[in-house]
């Protein structure tokens, strides 16, 4: 275990191969090898692990006690989140500022470890020192399949570091992150020269770095060389004209790369035409994304020319180019064209384009139903409104609850693997043939959007069963929502008549009384008998207006002049009170009903009437005829105009003070 020293002895044999014959001879090997070490270990000898039985001292440490020991002997805070992770697969260390001597403790502790398959070191200034301590580590550690060491200024140093690495063959590592190094044209030479030779690495991220012409010569003689990598993202680089053609050589002659990521370069037109040509030949290539290159509608239908004969791209990206829906319209007229096409996306995401292109697209979809054009929008007509069309997913739904099946009897016979996953191109073309469900293309583009949402190429349609009961919830939820706003809107209603009910009883606290005298006089009852009713007060059951009539007898003026009552008079009908049904005809049974709407000039009259009938001692030898007509005292700011007309009719009869009259003579008569 002398390597825990991280003196960093290189193989001179090794270094002997690389300078035989070939220029990288003169950039991989070491020139004085012993000066150098001796160099280095004068420099950091204080952070070097400097023990004297190396092998009796770690023999036995392992996992997180190996860490916290070589974080003491390195001179740095143990980071608590490594510790706590060390035997998960995945190991995120982003954004957590370890530091040359912090990734040294983190290479010294992974050494041994077996279980972490991915570590993500994103931005974390470990510079070219810590990207050897890496290389180191990654020499003993043959678990670690993909590595993250984006934005660490690794510069020249450590990218002379990495590219050891994959000139030798000496890692395990499949896949690497590099994106914003600061990896400058002569790095590129590095790069070209070891992955060559690699046949280990297979996805390799280059990004937001600063090839140009020079970095495009090199990078594209790797491409034509390499036999193993499949995945290459040189995006947001500085890859013009010259640099452009010369990787778009280099891709001609490729056999391997599945997936090219040139976007946010400058390739222009002259560099579309040269991808044109490579796409010509290439039978590989699955992907391509060319996203803001400043390729306009010329350069559109150059490399239209490569796509009429391609028989193996499957998604093209060509969003934020200066292209109209002349490029767009030529776009998808060669794949209409390319019988032997796979073509599958085709994204121009910026482009505003016709109805036009809408008829061309629909009619091309028809013959390659698996296409997906993304495109800006509809433009040149007046907008208009588009009808909503049904959720896909509800009318699937529906079928399968119509037919009794499951959603996997519905989705089982696009599954050709039998692993649940269906490839989105596949679910596309098997939805729009299918002739069951009626789904028309841009309902089948959203449900394809919504299974798949993280663009990964597939319909997993085991997350529909969890689609299906979430929208169950979903309706669910919209139904206690819509109960729960009915009983509010209930009980608001409630409430208000409730508030109502309590003014009205506030306005008028008469709000109904009714004087029912006994059939004997207060002086001729009998000494046991308990005292006769002389008033109870009746609930506001309903708004009536005043009325004095015999109990359990309807009569009116008209009845006591020997007429026949009419029931067309409003006046000629009363209402008896409940309290006089059962009673004899001889009782006289006075009403008053209470009326909600009386206004401050018709308060004295009630008041007057209510006081005059307040002191009524009814007689028993009072015949019913005497008192058989039936008034309703009506306030003259009624909304309802007959009523007005009754009052004013009260009025000029005097019937009130009549009655009143009469009354007080009868009573005072018998007192005599």
């Amino acid at each position: 275990m002398d390597f825990l020293n991280f003196d960093f002895e290189e193989d001179e044999d090794e270094y002997g191969e690389m300078s035989e014959g070939s220029t990288s001879a003169e950039i991989l090997s070491v020139t004085d090898t012993t000066d150098k070490e001796e160099k280095s270990r004068d420099e950091n000898s204080d952070t070097d692990l400097e023990i004297e039985d190396v092998d009796r001292s770690f023999a036995t440490i392992k996992g997180a006690e190996l860490y916290i020991e070589a974080c003491k002997l390195v001179g740095v805070v143990p980071v608590s989140y490594f510790i706590r992770n060390m035997e998960e697969p995945i190991m995120n260390l982003n954004h957590h500022g370890l530091g040359p001597k912090g990734t040294k403790a983190i290479a010294i502790a992974l050494v041994s470890n077996t279980t972490i398959t991915h570590l993500e070191l994103e931005d974390n200034w470990i510079l070219g020192e810590g990207a050897t301590y890496l290389v180191q580590m990654l020499r003993e550690n043959c678990y670690i399949q993909e590595m993250n060491i984006s934005n660490n200024h690794l510069n020249t140093e450590g990218a002379e570091a990495i590219c050891r690495m994959f000139y030798n063959n000496i890692s395990n590592i499949r896949a690497v992150q590099l994106s914003g190094n600061n990896f400058r044209e002569e790095t590129a030479l590095y790069f070209s020269e070891s992955l060559m030779v690699n046949y280990r690495v297979i996805e390799l991220d280059l990004s937001h770095n600063e090839f140009a012409d020079k970095g495009g010569e090199q990078l594209g003689q790797m491409l034509a060389n390499n036999e193993s990598l499949e995945v290459l993202n040189l995006s947001w680089n500085h890859l013009r004209m010259k640099g452009a053609v010369a990787l778009s050589a280099g891709l001609r002659a490729n056999g391997a790369l599945k997936v090219l990521d040139l976007s946010w370069n400058g390739f222009g037109n002259e560099g579309a035409l040269a991808l044109g040509e490579a796409l010509k030949v290439n039978n590989v290539l699955n992907e391509l994304d060319i996203s803001c290159n400043h390729i306009n509608n010329e350069g559109t239908l150059k490399l239209c020319k490569g796509l009429e004969v391609n028989g193996t791209l499957r998604i093209l990206k060509m969003s934020h180019n200066p292209i109209s829906v002349e490029g767009a319209i030529a776009l998808v007229s060669c794949v209409r064209k390319n019988t032997s096409t796979k073509m599958e996306e085709i994204n121009i995401s910026n482009v505003l384009v016709n109805e036009g292109f809408i008829r061309l697209l629909d009619v091309v979809c028809d013959i390659r139903p698996e296409l997906d054009v993304v495109y800006g929008g509809v433009g040149g007509h007046v907008a208009h409104k588009i009808p909503p069309r049904p959720d896909a997913m509800k009318l699937i739904q529906n079928y399968l609850d119509e037919h009794k099946l499951r959603l996997w009897d519905f989705f089982r016979n696009m599954d050709k693997y039998g692993n649940m996953k269906i490839p989105v191109a596949e679910f596309r073309r098997t939805m729009m043939l299918q002739k069951k469900i009626p789904l028309d293309r841009v309902q089948v583009v959203e449900l394809v959007r919504k299974l798949d949402q993280s663009r990964t190429g597939y319909v997993d349609y085991r997350g529909l069963v969890d689609t299906r009961n979430q929208m169950v919830r979903d309706q669910r939820r919209q139904l206690r929502l819509e109960e729960s706003q009915k009983k509010k809107e209930k009980h608001k209603n409630e409430r208000v008549l409730q508030t109502f009910r309590s003014a009205v009883e506030v306005a008028t606290p008469h709000s109904s009384m009714v004087i029912s005298p006994s059939q004997k006089s207060v002086a001729q009852a009998e000494p046991d008998s308990p005292p006769p009713t002389r008033s109870s007060a009746t609930p506001l059951s309903s708004w009536y207006y005043p009325v004095a009539t015999a109990a359990g007898v309807s009569t009116s003026s008209q009845h006591s002049a020997g007429q026949a009552p009419s029931s067309s008079n409003p006046l000629s009908q009363s209402e008896p009170h409940s309290a006089s049904r059962g009673m004899p005809a001889s009782n006289l049974e006075v009403k008053f009903y209470s009326e909600p709407n009386l206004s401050c000039s018709e308060a004295p009259v009630r008041s007057h009437y209510n006081m005059a009938t307040s002191e009524l001692e009814v007689d028993s030898s009072i015949q019913p005829s005497d008192m058989a007509k039936s008034y309703r005292v009506m306030p003259v700011g009624n909304k309802h105009i007959p009523h007005r007309h009754h009052y004013q009719w009260a009025q000029e009869h005097n019937t009130v003070a009549k009655m009143q009259q009469r009354l007080r003579l009868k009573i005072a008569k018998k007192n005599r």
